[in-house]
């Protein structure tokens, strides 16, 4: 039931429109993967995520796993019918999820904190897998990598990844190098799952890693593009700065195999996309749009900004009297009813629609800069899209 085709490549980058047949509906690509951690879009509906023309959502292995568990979604008919949504979805391995909470994240080795006054959640990592105690109730649990594709199977994505180690910043290339061997072999074992107990509807992405190593990430493209992989998806430790990040971005997605399908895990910064989209890649995921939304951040373009980092910050006294949308150019519900001056209102007043609406207006934002990279693409002129959203 899955498929990816290739509508057209450019002749100037890797850049390409695709289109995902999926059991649930067809994802154009490049596409924006919108994060519904534990089965719901922070507070959003289906029929506003599906309002603002979001093609496809992303719901997380390992939290639903603990709460309300698996079997429970399979219960309801998986997440789709448990969810209401209709359209495709995505489920990550919960591999990032054990090991970041066990590590405290790459962001928090970056700044050197690490998971200092924090409970530690994994406990071991063996060549079988992962053991942790759950948040949730403290219960012991080991998530290996037939366990996370069980998992899966049960929530019923259409898209779902498997199970990988992700390592953070600071490890050195000796550990980098071991995980990665490791995953490789974590990888086969769910391919092995899915053709033995899958039912054809779901596509599978191999992980690539290596971290900031040149030669360690080409070893995880060339070892994944001779696996059965539907796609791929590029993980773990991208580096320190954007610059790092875009170097490993670009010559991971030259190595893989160009038939298949690329998603890039965890980034949603408006540039980092369109670097993104020219080394080729497909789809996106990142939690940021929603998150920032909750805390009073609207994505804009660059012509509206008052700052920069592609975003204005509505809890800033100088929107308090301000009459107009949140941007002249949304046409999504929360623009075309309300001011910034009432969303101020909101967020100072602590109403939980001030998240609501700049959800509403984030979703609709990334929904629309994904259908102008489109349009760009099809008239192989990117630049254009970029000079509209990012300026010079």
């Amino acid at each position: 039931m899955f498929k990816f085709e290739t509508l057209f490549r450019s002749d100037r980058s890797r850049a390409r429109l695709g289109r995902v047949h999926t059991a649930h509906g067809v994802i154009e690509t490049p596409a924006f993967i919108f994060c519904g951690t534990k089965a719901n879009v922070k507070g959003i509906t289906v029929d506003q995520l599906e309002a603002a023309g979001t093609q496809i959502i992303l719901s997380n292995t390992y939290h639903l796993m603990l709460q309300p568990g698996s079997e429970t979604i399979k219960s309801a008919g998986g997440l789709h019918k448990f969810t209401g949504w209709n359209k495709p979805m995505f489920t990550d391995s919960g591999g990032f999820q054990v090991f970041s909470l066990g590590y405290g994240g790459v962001a928090s080795e970056i700044k050197g904190s690490g998971q200092r006054g924090k409970k530690r959640t994994l406990l071991k990592i063996t060549d079988d897998g992962a053991i942790f105690r759950s948040y949730v109730d403290g219960q012991l649990i080991t998530l290996t990598p037939e366990r996370s594709m069980q998992v899966q199977m049960d929530l019923g994505a259409d898209i779902i990844v498997a199970f990988d180690e992700c390592t953070p910043y600071h490890t050195n290339k000796f550990y980098t190098a071991t995980a990665m061997e490791k995953n490789q072999c974590w990888g086969k074992r769910c391919l092995n799952i899915l053709k033995e107990y899958g039912n054809g509807s779901q596509a599978l992405l191999g992980v690539i890693h290596g971290g900031v190593y040149e030669d360690l990430r080409y070893e995880s493209a060339m070892a994944a593009n001779n696996e059965a992989y539907d796609g791929f998806a590029i993980g773990g430790s991208l580096g320190k700065t954007r610059r790092e990040m875009w170097e490993i971005v670009n010559m991971t997605s030259s190595w893989l195999d160009r038939s298949r399908y690329v998603h890039l895990l965890g980034i949603g910064g408006i540039e980092d996309i369109f670097h993104g989209v020219q080394c080729g890649i497909d789809t996106f995921d990142c939690v940021a749009p929603t998150r920032m939304a909750r805390h009073g951040a609207a994505i804009v373009k660059r012509k509206e900004l008052r700052g920069d980092n592609g975003r204005i910050n509505l809890n800033n006294t100088a929107f308090r009297g301000d009459m107009d949308p949140v941007s002249s150019d949304c046409d999504c519900y929360t623009c075309k009813n309300f001011t910034r001056a009432y969303i101020h209102h909101l967020l100072k007043a602590k109403e939980i629609l001030a998240g609501t609406l700049l959800s509403i207006h984030n979703i609709r934002t990334m929904n629309q800069l994904m259908e102008d990279i489109r349009n760009s693409l099809a008239a192989d002129n990117i630049a254009a899209a970029i000079a509209e959203w990012c300026g010079e």
